[in-house]
């Protein structure tokens, strides 16, 4: 099992979040997706380690960016 925090800036809004957690689900091994809109914070749980660029292209995917 694997923790990636990222920040992730634009949220404003559960749906927001909602969007951003969506993306990253389907992240091939993405086991969970906790966000906290307030802070931006999005801490990803796995099956082993992620690829930035992944994290990435999901968080743009959602409409948002990487801090």
């Amino acid at each position: 099992m694997s923790t990636t925090v990222v920040t992730v800036t634009g949220m404003t809004c559960n749906h927001c979040a909602m969007s951003v957690r969506e993306e990253i689900e389907e992240i091939p091994g993405v086991t969970g997706v906790a966000v906290d809109v307030d802070s931006g914070r999005v801490e990803i749980t796995s099956t082993a380690d992620l690829d930035g660029a992944a994290i990435a292209a999901a968080v743009t995917e959602a409409g948002y960016q990487l801090a």
